[in-house]
């Protein structure tokens, strides 16, 4: 799956001529995937690069996919709830991840088969499931054993997720937008499933979209597009894009992959 999609190394402007607003700072985290240990990291680094660079009104946007196929995604979750408490502007994006689980929890059965197939196995781990109960799980025990797992203060967290955040000349998704159609007009799903036609465009759009979903071996830089999913669960690396006037730049973790998590 994860080769699928992995695009090639691309270099481009680093600002294209667009900009956030005078005195804000932005820092864009890409899909997170249960990996709490990368998400610290990161999360340090940028409070080190925030300070290094003087006051500013700091935002963090989280792009999505918080969940699934890493062995920590109730830790990257409690971490998120807890980060919102603290007074930060902190605005968290819905990936098709959390769709997903979403949608298993309301009973829907098809999505609750392709939460099994996704990484669900090790969110439900990460809840306090032991694999050997997984296992001897079938559909409908893994349905109603979830319900009762994941907290209500985690599920009404997930259910209170924004689909898109513009700031500026940026807008910031999880999956990408559906090239013209105005921004105030995309579909949700689009916003946290699309692909090709989004990822094959070539022209400018509304806004320079920042965005995850479709891994990368780099940061992918184009005019109209910056792609900051490096595939945490797997290349152990986790992405932040930060945004001040018309700069940009970028900061990583590294750790292993959690290849455990790898499925």
């Amino acid at each position: 799956m994860i080769a699928k999609f992995l695009r090639s190394r691309r270099r481009g402007s680093s600002d294209a001529n667009a900009a956030i607003p005078a005195g804000q700072r932005v820092y864009a985290i890409g899909d997170v995937h249960g990996r709490l240990d990368l998400l610290d990291l990161l999360l340090a680094q940028i409070d080190a690069d925030d300070a290094g660079r003087g006051p500013a009104e700091t935002t963090l946007i989280f792009l999505g996919d918080l969940v699934d196929r890493g062995d920590d995604s109730a830790g990257v979750v409690t971490r998120l709830l807890q980060l919102s408490q603290t007074g930060r502007d902190v605005r968290v994006i819905a990936g098709n991840h959390e769709e997903i689980l979403l949608s298993a929890l309301d009973g829907d059965a098809k999505a609750l088969r392709l939460f099994c197939r996704v990484g669900g196995r090790e969110t439900m781990l990460s809840y306090g499931l032991s694999a050997p109960d997984y296992e001897r799980l079938d559909y409908a025990e893994v349905a109603e054993r979830l319900g009762t797992l994941v907290p209500p203060e985690h599920q009404a967290f997930l259910r209170a997720l924004e689909t898109m955040v513009v700031i500026g000349d940026y807008a910031f998704v999880h999956a990408g937008v559906r090239p013209g159609v105005a921004l105030d007009a995309q579909r949700p799903a689009d916003l946290r499933w699309i692909r090709d036609p989004f990822l094959d465009h070539r022209g400018l759009l509304e806004k320079r979209i920042v965005h995850g979903h479709t891994v990368s071996e780099e940061v992918e830089w184009l005019p109209h597009r910056i792609g900051i999913d490096t595939g945490a669960y797997t290349s152990g690396r986790l992405t932040a894009l930060g945004l001040q006037d018309d700069q940009s730049w970028t900061l990583e973790a590294i750790l292993a992959p959690d290849v455990a998590s790898a499925a």
